[in-house]
């Protein structure tokens, strides 16, 4: 049984992993380290480039249900993220360096897979799984557009910048998790005129020119902070640097607004400013994030990009397997598919990477239902959809609890959300053992 697998970001690394250990001979294509997209600054594999964050690990968000979904199906993502976690509250949030190497090593000690670095312009013959990401190269988009019935569409997305702690002033900053959920967070409190001078600066300050951008095609989750600012005086308020849950302990009371910093490694030498996704111009960058109380003197290891990522119009062109229709020997995972966010994408690789497994071999693959939050990602981008978006994990995918016999309805949303991933778990429980060799 052999299999190809284009594309070493996340969801091609947990693709690969999956057909692997169930005893398929993968070649795995990574063009890196030769070839590398704007936004890739690594020489290995699983490469996070926009944050460090998987997002909350709590069972009462639909997120939390799919790492855990995932976790107990031997998620290659999951396994290594745990091991290289770093405090981030209630979030699982990871050195970045750390995951990426420990992916890349996890994998190339496979027996029966092997790591091919070029790049694949066309797409290979036989059984293959391409998930080569929303910045798919121009050659092998113009290949996928080719194959019958699809149409591709865009939309835009951004990396935060990265800075510095030993260039933080310590002085004006407090360490503190929202809610008192422990202090794995930097806090940066503005009073109301540090606020608004911050925010009239971000309105007016100049912004890269994109080819073909509009705000309409800026997936809500990664909106630039400046084009967020401009749609009024309070909205960043109410958005990254909302105050909710935190308490200034000089005064004792909630800042106006806080910018918080979010470790991105191991050695707590790095911090990722939350939310601050960016268009603006470098030396925009570094004039007006320098305005933030206890940034004044901020050194920036990364500045904000942007860029064009690609996805495919999935509905009626993918099953929930997330294989094409039309070429039962072709699968399709990560962002590519139109599932957003790095634990989706992780997610889609692992149904893909299974499913092809247990067809290899002859056997009916084992299908995730709308209950789980892994199934309901695959109605989702193989389900008719005429505005068809990139999406989170969301628990308004998931088969809502209360009206499947035997089930009561709770009027208590987080109660609701505890029955529903239980009711997922004991399912993906179930097939974990239906599964065993």
């Amino acid at each position: 049984m052999n299999a190809t697998v284009v594309g070493g970001g996340l969801a091609g690394c947990e693709a690969a992993w999956q057909l692997a250990k169930r005893g398929v001979s993968v070649t795995l294509y990574e063009m890196k380290p030769y070839k590398k997209t704007p936004a890739q600054s690594l020489n290995t594999m699983a490469e996070l480039v926009c944050s460090n964050s998987l997002r909350s690990d709590r069972l009462t968000n639909a997120v939390g249900l799919l790492k855990e979904e995932m976790r107990r199906l031997d998620s290659l993502i999951l396994r290594v993220a745990d091991q290289t976690r770093v405090p981030a509250g209630g979030a699982l949030a990871v050195d970045r360096e750390g995951f990426s190497s420990g992916v890349d090593a996890l994998l190339r000690s496979l027996p029966n897979l092997t790591v091919v670095q070029e790049e694949v312009t066309e797409i290979p013959p036989g059984n293959t799984i391409v998930a080569t990401g929303p910045l798919t190269s121009e050659a092998l988009s113009n290949a996928i557009a080719k194959i019958e019935g699809l149409s591709t569409l865009f939309f835009y997305d951004a990396a935060a910048p990265i800075v510095l702690a030993e260039s933080l002033d310590r002085s004006k900053i407090f360490r503190m998790s929202r809610y008192g959920r422990g202090e794995d967070y930097l806090n940066c409190p503005m009073d109301e005129t540090e606020y608004l001078a911050f925010t009239h600066a971000l309105q007016t300050a100049e912004t890269v020119p994109v080819k073909g951008f509009e705000e309409s095609a800026v997936f809500e989750g990664c909106m630039p902070v400046e084009s967020m600012a401009k749609r009024g005086d309070m909205a960043i308020a109410f958005g990254p640097l909302k105050p909710v849950g935190l308490t200034d302990p000089r005064t004792g009371k909630p800042p106006f607004a806080a910018v918080q910093l979010r470790r991105d490694n191991f050695a707590d030498t790095l911090y990722n400013i939350v939310g601050f996704q960016t268009r603006l111009t470098f030396p925009e960058q570094r004039r007006v994030f320098r305005m933030i109380p206890g940034l004044e003197q901020a050194e920036f290891a990364r500045l904000g990009v942007m860029h064009r990522n690609t996805f495919l119009n999935s509905p009626g062109f993918l099953d929930d397997t997330f294989r094409v229709l039309s070429r039962p020997e072709l699968y399709f995972a990560g962002q590519i598919t139109g599932v957003e966010g790095y634990v989706e994408s992780a997610a889609s690789g692992l149904v893909a990477g299974v499913s092809m497994a247990y067809r290899l071999r002859g056997e009916e693959p084992p299908r995730f239902s709308g209950r789980t939050a892994l199934g309901a990602m695959g109605r989702y981008v193989s389900s008719q959809n005429r505005h068809f978006q990139p999406m989170n994990c969301a628990f308004g995918l998931i088969d809502p609890y209360g009206y499947e016999k035997g089930e009561k309805k709770i009027r208590n949303k987080q109660q609701r959300y505890e029955c529903i991933s239980e009711r997922a778990l004991a399912e993906i429980d179930t097939l974990c053992r239906q599964m065993e060799p």
